[in-house]
Parts: C-alpha cells; sequence; structure tokens
C-alpha cells in the first residue's frame, strides 16, 4: 500500500508541476494582453472592436478545448496504470476531435460582422470586429492542436517545455503586433487585423515547436506516426469526456461574452473599460487554472492508482493554494485599479479618464469574485481527474446562464447600477457555481473513495 504523503508534500508536489502551468497560462494570457494594451495605444476603437471579435474567438476556442482537456486526466489516468497505448491513443484522438470542431465553427469566425450588429453593437466597431475575427479565425486549428499538445505533455508532467513555449510565443507576439498593427520595420499598419495576424502566427509557430518536442522526448508514444488512420474507439472516449467539458466551457464564457455584449449596449467606453477590466482579471484567473489542471493531473493519477486518500488530500491542498492567492489578489485590485488601468491607454487618449472611471467601478467588483471564480474553476479541475464532466456541465449552465445572466441584467438595467451590476451579476453566478460543484466533488470522493479508503486503512479514512 502505499504510505499516505502529509499535507505540506501534497503542495510541494502540486506546485512543482501547477507552478510552470501557472507561468504557461499567464503568459498565454499575456498574447491576449499584449494584444489590447498595443491596440489601445492604437485607438480606443481597435480596442473595443479586439474585445468583441476576441470574446468571439476565446468563446469558440474554450468550447473546443474540451477535448484537449479531456485528454489531460485520461492521459494521466493511462500512465499511472502503465497503460502507454492508451496514452497514444487518446492524444491523437484528441487531435482529430479538435480539427474537426474548428473545422465545423470556421464559418462563423468568417461571417462575425453580421453577427455583431445583430447583437445590437455600434456599426463601425462591428465592422473592425468582423476584420479581426475573419483573420484570427484561422489560428483555431493550431490553437486547438497546442492545446492538445499541452494537456499531453502536463499529464505526462513534462511542464516546463510548456512554459517556456508559451513564453517564446509572447515574446515572438509583441513583435508580430508591433510591425504590423503600427506599421512598423516595413510592415503594412494593419491596426486590428495586425494583432490578428500575429495570433495567427505565434500559435503556428507554437505548434510546430510543440510536435517537434514531443515527437523527440516520448518516441516510443509515436502520436504523429499514421496520424490519418482513425481509432473510432479512443475518439468515442474523448468525444464523451471532452464535449460537457467544452459545454461547460462554453457557459461559462458565455456569461462573459453575454456582459461583454451588455457592456456594448452601455456605449464605447463601457465597452472598453470592460475589455480592460476582464484582461486584468483573466491574468489573476490563469493562476487558478494552472492549479486547476495541475488538481486534474494529480487527481487523475490517484485515480488511475486507487488511491483514495492521496485524492482527498490533495484536493484539500490544492483547493487552499487557490484560496490564499484569491486573497492576495482581491487586495491588489481594491488598492490599485488605477495603475492597473493606465497600463492600457495611450497617455494621450482623449477618453482615458471616462474609460478609467469605469474601469475603477468593475475591478472593485470583480476583487468580489476572485474567491468565486477560484472555488468553480478548481472544483472543475477535481471533477475532470475523476473523469466526472457531465454533472458539472449541467451545474455550469444552470449557474450561468439561468441565475448569472439574468441576474447581471436585473442589476445593470433593471435596477440601473450599469457596468458594476452587470459585473456583480457574474459573481452571483460564479458564487453558485462554485457552491454546487464543491459539493458536488467531496460527495463524489465520499461515495466512491470513501469505502475503498476504509478498507486499505481504518486510520487514514477518518
Amino acid at each position: 500500500m502505499q504510505a499516505r504523503l502529509s499535507y505540506s508534500q501534497h503542495a510541494r508536489a502540486t506546485l512543482k508541476l501547477g507552478l510552470p502551468l501557472v507561468g504557461s497560462h499567464v503568459a498565454q494570457m499575456a498574447i491576449t494582453l499584449t494584444d489590447a494594451v498595443m491596440l489601445g495605444w492604437y485607438s480606443v476603437e481597435a480596442l473595443a472592436a479586439e474585445v468583441l471579435g476576441g470574446t468571439l474567438f476565446y468563446t469558440l476556442f474554450l468550447v473546443g478545448s474540451g477535448f484537449a482537456w479531456a485528454v489531460m486526466p485520461m492521459v494521466a489516468a493511462a500512465a499511472a496504470s502503465g497503460d502507454e497505448t492508451q496514452i497514444r491513443r487518446v492524444a491523437r484522438m484528441g487531435g482529430w476531435a479538435s480539427m474537426m470542431f474548428a473545422a465545423l465553427v470556421m464559418p462563423i469566425m468568417l461571417f462575425a460582422e453580421p453577427l455583431f450588429v445583430s447583437m445590437g453593437q455600434d456599426t463601425g466597431v462591428s465592422a473592425l470586429a468582423g476584420d479581426y475575427a475573419e483573420l484570427v479565425g484561422l489560428a483555431l486549428i493550431p490553437s486547438l492542436l497546442v492545446m492538445v499538445l499541452k494537456s499531453y505533455l502536463a499529464a505526462l508532467e513534462r511542464t516546463q517545455i510548456v512554459l517556456w513555449v508559451t513564453v517564446g510565443a509572447v515574446g515572438l507576439n509583441v513583435l508580430v503586433n508591433y510591425a504590423f498593427i503600427f506599421g512598423n520595420w516595413g510592415a503594412p499598419e494593419l491596426g486590428v487585423r495586425g494583432a490578428a495576424l500575429a495570433s495567427l502566427i505565434t500559435t503556428s509557430i507554437s505548434f510546430i515547436v510543440l510536435a517537434i518536442y514531443a515527437t523527440r522526448v516520448e518516441p516510443e508514444h509515436a502520436l504523429f506516426t499514421r496520424i490519418w488512420r482513425p481509432d473510432w474507439e479512443a475518439l468515442g472516449q474523448v468525444f464523451r469526456l471532452g464535449w460537457p467539458i467544452g459545454m461547460t466551457s462554453l457557459a461559462e464564457t458565455g456569461l462573459f461574452a453575454a456582459s461583454t455584449v451588455m457592456m456594448g449596449w452601455l456605449g464605447t467606453i463601457p465597452l472598453a473599460a470592460h475589455g480592460i477590466a476582464m484582461q486584468v482579471a483573466s491574468v489573476t484567473f490563469m493562476v487558478h487554472l494552472g492549479l486547476s489542471n495541475a488538481a486534474t493531473v494529480r487527481t487523475g493519477q490517484a485515480f488511475g492508482r486507487g488511491d483514495g486518500p492521496g485524492l482527498r488530500d490533495g484536493a484539500k491542498v490544492v483547493l487552499g493554494l487557490s484560496m490564499a492567492f484569491a486573497l492576495v489578489t482581491v487586495v491588489i485590485l481594491l488598492v490599485m485599479p488605477e495603475p492597473l488601468i493606465s497600463l492600457f491607454l495611450d497617455p494621450d487618449e482623449p477618453d482615458r479618464a471616462a474609460v478609467i472611471g469605469v474601469g475603477v467601478g468593475l475591478l472593485a467588483a470583480a476583487a468580489l469574485f476572485q474567491l468565486m471564480d477560484g472555488g468553480q474553476v478548481m472544483a472543475l479541475g477535481l471533477l475532470r481527474g475523476v473523469q466526472d464532466t457531465r454533472a458539472p456541465m449541467i451545474i455550469a449552465t444552470i449557474s450561468y446562464w439561468i441565475v448569472g445572466v439574468p441576474v447581471s441584467y436585473l442589476f445593470g438595467f433593471t435596477w440601473g447600477w450599469g457596468g458594476v451590476g452587470i459585473w456583480l451579476g457574474l459573481a452571483v453566478g460564479l458564487a453558485l457555481a462554485a457552491v454546487l460543484l464543491l459539493v458536488r466533488f467531496w460527495g463524489w470522493s465520499g461515495r466512491n473513495v470513501g469505502a475503498r479508503a476504509l478498507q486499505e486503512d481504518p486510520e487514514t479514512a477518518t
């Protein structure tokens, strides 16, 4: 019987695995962040267009990433049980599922402008957003394949390469943005389309680098050998686990996308402030997401070994780490909102003071849901580790759409609280999801590992 780890040992193991993943997610977010900063310096209209087009891209990207997220716990469990063949099968078919999804939704990105107009957005901003979406949509395929390879490598605890490739992508994205947004170094001045082109180039190169690394360090898996041959059984396994994850991501991302649409109804300045506040809040969320990925891998390993006590102890530790970071974030958002918002705006921007005025209130609201946002994503990571994805999908849909979106509208428009009210509605939806998902996880672990723990060691089950 495997010795039970102490909480400090769980914390060290989680941080060893999780910190590079946190870094990679922060770096990934930095790509979007630099797009927003550089477009904000180009013009407020370009920033607002990127907010709309980027929200659509990110929504579709997260839904498609469900198949990549499914690869992570399946590879972790297979590796823990020594099933090398299963590792190869699910990783390959995760790539298949991702490409099929990208091909299916590509027309939405190519014809996005009428969609934005139909949602009541400003026609000028919608036209710019359509230009951005048309080009950045081509990045869906490499972006999703990058996610599959990151999940595969993270599940095998090869997280350093995930970190450094993503960090390199940030630098490359800044350089290409500088060239094509502003027309430097002899490149054409493309504005918002330049940011989209940078995303396409950056994600394509990232995929090539990760693919070369995976084939060289894990040659026994032969991921790309006869990649054209379907494995219908493994594809079915990935699909069954992955589509609820994608729908859960859609429910959550849709909540924030709906808030973007509602902010657009308030005008260009509130929409630009919303975009900035979302970027800041998303950076802090990436820390929780990285810890959540570590929770998925470690829970998947414990699940594959049948280690019930380790599963529950690890869950307690990772939740504690997430909560500690959330408390630090609350202080930062409340103490220094103006310096954070100012990073995104040209000092000579005529609307600078108005955007900052709206953004300060939004960051105060964001501080309120730090614990809630961290709690819900940690619970999702733990549940994915034990391959429980359908119930979380239902919980997320109810919390975000039946509760969160209506409450955002109620607070923002019916009660006249404006942008802050919309964001407080987000907090309500996230809080409900966090509570219900954590109840689901502890209930699941109690039913499924409690009996096993008691059988193996009566003292550790208490």
